[in-house]
């Protein structure tokens, strides 16, 4: 069993930066593709950032040029470097582990980032 726990999220002014970390339990993380999704109130949970196994990257358009997803396979930790935040960026932030097969997909609990205008 794949369990994830997210830290790092809180309040922050637009224009600053915060490094959201999901740390996986098992010895099979580098196995796993690493997603950060968020959830806004009202909206539908959307992707953000994707790293795979072999540690391609993709962002949503949205994000890209601020953001930065990175892992450390060693610590079984996926980051997510979130730089010139805006106020769009409030949301509660997931991390995702998505295992060889697509019904293999695990959620943490989520952390909240709340950008103030």
């Amino acid at each position: 069993q794949v369990q994830l726990v997210e830290s790092g999220g809180g309040l922050v002014q637009p224009g600053g930066s915060l490094r959201l970390s999901c740390a996986a339990s098992g010895s099979i993380f580098s196995m796993y593709g690493m997603g950060w999704h968020r959830q806004a109130p009202g909206n539908k949970r959307e992707l953000v950032a994707f790293i795979t196994s072999g540690g391609r990257t993709n962002y949503t358009d949205s994000v890209k040029g601020r953001f930065t997803i990175s892992r450390d396979n060693a610590k079984n930790t996926v980051y997510l470097q979130m730089n010139s935040l805006k106020p769009e960026d409030t949301a509660v932030y997931y991390c995702n582990a998505q295992g060889p097969s697509m019904d293999m997909s695990y959620w943490g609990r989520g952390t909240l980032v709340t950008v103030s205008s």
